[in-house]
């Protein structure tokens, strides 16, 4: 057998990878490829903490009935940006059984989980791409001392830059135009 090296399913095409080229990759490529600068980036398997936080997360946002939380979906950029946030907020009008992507214009809110081989990427390289695809809200979170603290961020229009908004650590308590109150214990995860 022989093993595949990370992020290369089959020789690059020419030009590098487009966004719509992600819809047709072969049925035995990795579950989860991202789309950055025209190149492709797979993600190894992920952690308790990762899972939890994910868990947490999606069952703690409650958004109004026009929107939906969504999970490891990708958002279309550009021609060569279609990274695969961890969770998002998206306007339920953009979701069909056969999405696969969304466009930034139905996304209110992503969702990054910092693990150690993101850490670079979900820092600075996708902020900067969201907030210049004009995303309104950006959260990361990251592990300290085995919780989640959650890092709020929100666009600013004039700059198309992220500012901090809140570091949030047992409770996330934030407005992204509708209330979140979130109990940060991933104990509560995990039933």
């Amino acid at each position: 057998m022989t093993a595949r090296r990370p992020g290369r399913l089959r020789p690059e095409p020419p030009g590098g990878w487009t966004a719509g080229m992600l819809d047709h990759l072969p049925a035995d490529a990795p579950r989860h490829v991202e789309l950055i600068d025209g190149s492709l980036v797979v993600r190894p398997p992920q952690d308790g903490f990762h899972m939890l936080a994910l868990r947490l997360l999606e069952r703690g946002l409650h958004p109004p009935q026009h929107l939906m939380v969504v999970r490891e979906m990708t958002v279309t950029l550009g021609l060569r940006q279609r990274p695969e946030p961890d969770v998002l907020v998206v306007d339920r009008s953009a979701f069909t059984p056969r999405t696969t992507s969304f466009q930034p214009e139905s996304v209110h809110l992503v969702i990054e989980v910092v693990s150690d081989e993101s850490r670079d990427r979900d820092r600075t390289t996708k902020p900067i791409k969201y907030s210049d695809a004009g995303i309104r809200h950006f959260w990361r979170v990251e592990q300290e001392d085995g919780a989640p603290v959650v890092y709020t961020f929100e666009l600013e229009p004039a700059v198309k830059a992220y500012v901090p908004t809140g570091v949030h650590r047992k409770r996330l308590s934030v407005d992204v135009g509708f209330p979140v109150e979130l109990d940060l214990d991933l104990g509560l995860a995990g039933g």
